[in-house]
C-alpha cells in the first residue's frame, strides 16, 4: 500500500499545488471565515469543488487558524465552521473560577469539549493525523515551552518525525489535542500537555499557543514545508506551479494607549502585539519571494508590492494572495463600517461583537475576492 494511503490518487503524482494559510486571533477568526466563505463560493462557481479542503492540497493554521486549517481539511465548509463559532465562541472564552484566574482568565474545558466533538472517526474514537476523514494535508503550528521552541505538526507522511514506525510518531497524537495546544493563549487559557510516547515519560511536553512562535502568520512557513528538501515533499516551485493564498484575522496594532498603559495592560496586549508584528513580517516575505497578485497596501514606502498581471513571469518561486482586514478606525469608516467601535473588534476574545466581525469579513470578502485572481490555478 502506498505510503499516502487514501490520498495516493491526490498526492501519488506531481501536479501544481495550492497552499492555504491561516493566521491566529483569536475569536476574530469569524472574519478569516467569511472571506474564506467568499473565497469557497468562488471556486465552487469555477470548478464545482464545494469544499475547500479538495480544492487547497495543503492548508496550515495558527492558533484560531488552527482551528479553521483542521476544520477545512477534514471536509468542513466556511458556513458549517462559522455556525460552529457562534455557537461554541462564548463558552470557548468561558470565565475560570475567582480563585482560578491568577493562571488564567478561560477554562480550558469548554474548548477541549466543543474540539473533541468535531474530531471525532465515524466509530466514535479520537481521530489524529492518519485520518481518513483528512482530504488534503495539514500543518498545526504550536509552541513547545519545554523544550522553548516552535513545533510545526504536520499530517505529511513522508516527514521524519511522521514514520508511522516510530514511537513518538507525529500523527499519532489526536487532532483534538494538537488543536487546542496550538490555541492555548497564555494569561487565557492554561497550557496543554502532550505524551508524544506512553512508554518514555522524556516525551511529555507542554505547549502554549502557536501565536507565541514566528508563525502567527504562517504562510511562509507553509511554503517552506511543502518544498524544502527536509520535508520530502520536494513540491515544485515557480509561478504557474503553486499557489500560496494567507487569509488574516484583521490587522491591529494594539488596542490602548502605550503612554497610559500598566503593566497588567501590557501583558493583556503582549500575545495581540506579537501577532501583528508576527503577520506583518511574514507576509512581507512571501511578497518578497513570491509573485503577489493580490493584496493592500503594507505601509506607505513598501506600497503593496502586488505584480502588475500584464508583466511576464519573474521566475519567483509562487503566486501569492493576501487577504485582510485593517482594524482601526480609519480603516473601518474606509470601508463604510464607522458604526463599529475599532478597539472593541480588536480584541481577541471579543464574543460579543461576533455579528460585527461577520460584517467586515463580508465587507473585505466582496470588496477584494475575485476568482481572476487564482487563474491559472483554477
Amino acid at each position: 500500500m502506498s505510503i499516502w494511503g487514501h490520498l495516493e490518487q491526490r498526492f501519488g503524482t506531481e501536479r501544481p499545488r495550492k497552499l492555504l494559510a491561516l493566521d491566529g486571533g483569536g475569536i476574530r477568526g469569524v472574519l478569516s471565515l467569511e472571506i474564506l466563505a467568499e473565497i469557497e463560493r468562488a471556486i465552487a462557481a469555477k470548478t464545482g469543488l464545494t469544499r475547500l479542503g479538495d480544492y487547497f492540497d495543503y492548508i496550515g493554521g495558527t492558533s484560531t487558524g488552527a482551528i479553521i486549517a483542521a476544520g477545512l481539511s477534514i471536509g468542513m465548509t466556511a458556513a458549517e465552521l462559522l455556525q460552529f463559532y457562534r455557537e461554541a465562541g462564548v463558552s470557548m472564552f468561558e470565565k475560570s473560577a475567582l480563585l482560578k484566574r491568577l493562571k488564567s482568565f478561560y477554562t480550558d474545558e469548554p474548548l477541549a469539549a466543543k474540539l473533541q466533538g468535531i474530531f471525532r472517526e465515524r466509530d466514535g474514537q479520537h481521530a489524529d493525523l492518519t485520518s481518513e476523514r483528512l482530504r488534503c494535508l495539514l500543518l498545526v503550528v504550536t509552541r513547545n515551552m519545554t523544550t522553548d521552541s516552535p513545533w510545526l505538526i504536520s499530517s505529511n507522511p513522508l516527514a521524519k518525525y511522521n514514520d508511522l514506525g516510530r514511537p513518538d510518531c507525529n500523527r499519532r497524537i489526536p487532532l483534538w489535542q494538537l488543536v487546542r495546544a496550538s490555541t492555548v493563549a497564555p494569561v487565557f487559557f492554561p497550557p496543554e500537555i502532550l505524551n508524544w510516547d506512553p512508554r518514555d515519560p522524556s516525551k511529555s511536553f507542554v505547549f502554549v499557543d502557536g501565536g507565541l512562535t514566528p508563525y502567527n502568520n504562517p504562510a511562509f512557513l507553509l511554503f517552506r514545508m511543502a518544498t524544502q528538501p527536509a520535508y520530502r515533499l520536494n513540491w515544485k516551485t515557480g509561478e504557474q506551479s503553486l499557489l500560496l493564498v494567507s487569509v488574516g484575522t484583521g490587522a491591529a496594532a494594539g488596542v490602548t494607549d502605550a503612554v497610559e498603559r500598566n503593566i497588567a495592560g501590557n501583558i493583556l496586549n503582549l500575545p495581540s502585539e506579537l501577532m501583528y508584528g508576527i503577520q506583518v513580517e511574514q507576509d512581507i516575505n512571501c511578497r518578497t519571494f513570491g509573485r503577489c497578485v493580490y493584496g493592500s497596501e503594507i505601509d506607505r514606502e513598501l506600497g503593496n508590492l502586488v505584480v502588475p498581471p500584464e508583466t511576464p513571469d519573474r521566475g519567483r518561486f509562487f503566486s501569492y494572495l493576501r487577504y485582510n482586514a485593517g482594524l482601526s478606525q480609519e480603516s473601518l469608516n474606509a470601508l463604510g463600517l464607522g458604526d463599529i467601535e475599532a478597539a472593541a473588534v480588536q480584541k481577541m476574545d471579543a464574543v460579543g461583537q461576533i455579528d460585527n466581525l461577520s460584517r467586515i469579513g463580508q465587507t473585505v470578502a466582496k470588496k477584494e475576492v475575485s476568482i481572476d485572481d487564482f487563474r491559472p490555478f483554477v
